[in-house]
């Protein structure tokens, strides 16, 4: 088990996150030419971002999972690595895929450097408790000075920051980046800003530099793995993705440091992963990532044991036992069938709706692992069909796309027209995007009467009367449970004074 390190990759738009993935995947040996991660036609071996709405964009909106493995220390390290989407929008898929990482690496762009977009994530990285590294992307350019941007990082994760090593002249006459663990000056292949090439790599370093680099050293604290560990402190390693620059140091970092498997939250306390019988549970459902085949995948986290190809497990909401004949392990959309998986290894299982989101799996059908919630949306907007008679398909790509987690849908008990949730709008451009490509059903999106949504819990007697008085504001969410459906924020405060008894909920735990 000390053999895995199972990470995600956070960041905002435009911060490097796409190359930085391929670079690791390079340095792996996954993929053999820098590029291919975003090649077109042949080419194209390896794509964290497959649909057609991501390549025309250039963005992540889903999660991808890619394996690889590199020795370190005459020992294989298995590395997980899941790419999430590099949008705030997508912010609740980025939580889930949060739900199945020991670890994260946050790509920082050296000159915008934290974005309202990015303290999003990190407050996502802090409801999980998942250890940060930081990486600091793009030096070699006209950026924010290195001191600027610790503290910025140190006040966006109101925790510790360590740097790994210093960026000379950053902000102005960039020279390299100091690694203050071996003394030595590295620098970025090719053409870089101001670079100051001539400077041989053993000549002093100038007296202004040695000083940034002593107030740097004794200003922030040293690295400690368990303060890391723990989610105190983030070590901070800098480079250039584009140039194959520091990308090395964060893989060591990575694999000397970041976590192996945790135990991970059940109902009836946590399963660590020296459990001997398999355990695990579905983070993500994936439908048409190969549209000729209208496949659908439920991601898996193995939690505990040794999966072996052909095992029965049990998953929680079917409750009798499926085979799992055909276990994929993931290179962004290339798969090959598994062996086995251990703890930490993420695998795809085929399914025709069998298996759900928050599903937990089990040799013996006694786990339910938890922290998987849906969340509020923050826009409402009605489905009107281009054509009536494509209902039933509707139907189909709503309830698909509801869980993967693209959308919710809600089915108001008055009315005929459905209603989908979104926390953001580019989710909308996404839910019209895939309708069309991959169900062939042309729809519109019209204005709804609500603002937002809340799942009401209580005494059932208190949950009829309410609805009583009130049918014309509920609706049902995809599991058959009663949402209220508020006009304002003010609508939600009260109906919650008229009703004590009740609890409108702006989480359901899936």
């Amino acid at each position: 088990m000390s053999n895995r390190r199972t990470f995600a990759i956070i960041s905002h738009p435009d911060a490097g996150k796409t190359t930085l993935t391929e670079k690791l995947l390079l340095s792996g040996g996954a993929i053999h030419l820098a590029g291919e991660v975003k090649a077109r036609g042949q080419a194209r071996r390896a794509r964290s971002d497959w649909m057609k709405i991501e390549q025309q964009r250039g963005i992540s909106v889903t999660s991808s999972v890619m394996t690889f493995a590199r020795e370190f220390d005459g020992e294989e390290i298995t590395f997980n690595l899941l790419d999430t989407p590099g949008h705030e929008d997508f912010s609740e898929d980025t939580y889930r895929t949060l739900t199945a990482v020991d670890s994260a690496v946050m790509v920082i762009d050296a000159a915008k450097g934290i974005e309202p977009q990015t303290r999003k994530l990190f407050e996502v990285c802090r409801m999980r408790n998942v250890p940060i590294i930081t990486f600091i992307n793009k030096v070699d350019r006209e950026g924010r000075p290195g001191f600027e941007l610790l503290d910025e990082v140190a006040d966006a994760l109101a925790l510790d920051v360590s740097p790994q090593g210093w960026p000379l002249g950053m902000g102005g006459l960039f020279q390299g980046v100091l690694d203050f663990n071996t003394g030595a000056v590295s620098r970025p292949e090719g053409p870089s800003r101001e670079f100051l090439g001539t400077r041989e790599a053993d000549a002093p370093i100038p007296e202004e530099l040695a000083e940034e680099i002593e107030l740097a050293q004794g200003g922030y604290p040293e690295f400690d793995e368990e303060a890391y560990r723990a989610g105190d402190l983030t070590p901070v390693y800098w480079g250039s993705a584009l140039k194959n620059f520091g990308v090395e140091e964060l893989i060591g970092a990575i694999a000397a440091h970041a976590p192996p498997p945790r135990p991970q939250p059940a109902d009836g306390g946590e399963i660590g992963p020296e459990r001997p019988d398999v355990t695990g549970f579905i983070f993500k459902v994936q439908a048409n990532m190969d549209p000729q085949h209208r496949d659908r995948i439920a991601f898996m986290r193995m939690v505990s044991g040794t999966f072996r190809r052909g095992m029965k497990l049990v998953p929680s909401g079917l409750g009798k036992p499926i085979a799992v004949h055909s276990p994929i392990l993931f290179f962004a959309q290339d798969r090959e069938l598994a062996d086995t998986a251990e703890a930490g290894d993420i695998i795809g299982i085929p399914n025709h709706g069998t298996l759900r989101v928050g599903d937990s799996l089990s040799e013996r059908n006694d786990v339910r692992f938890t922290g998987l919630p849906n969340f509020a949306p923050e826009i409402l907007r009605r489905v009107a069909l281009v054509d009536p008679t494509k209902t039933k398909q509707l139907r189909k790509a709503l309830d698909d796309l509801s869980e993967e987690g693209v959308i919710q849908v809600f089915y108001p008990e008055i009315g005929a027209q459905w209603i989908v949730g979104v926390v953001g709008q580019l989710q909308l451009e996404v839910l019209v995007s895939r309708l069309e490509a991959e169900y062939k059903v042309a729809a519109m999106l019209e204005p709804s009467p609500f603002a937002t949504a809340r799942w009401i819990k209580g005494p059932a007697e208190a949950q009829e009367q309410f609805a009583s008085f009130n049918r014309a504001n509920l609706a049902r969410d995809r599991d058959g449970d009663m949402v209220f459906m508020a006009k304002s924020p003010w609508d939600i405060g009260y109906q919650q004074e008229k009703h004590p008894d009740l609890t409108f909920s702006a989480t359901k735990e899936r």
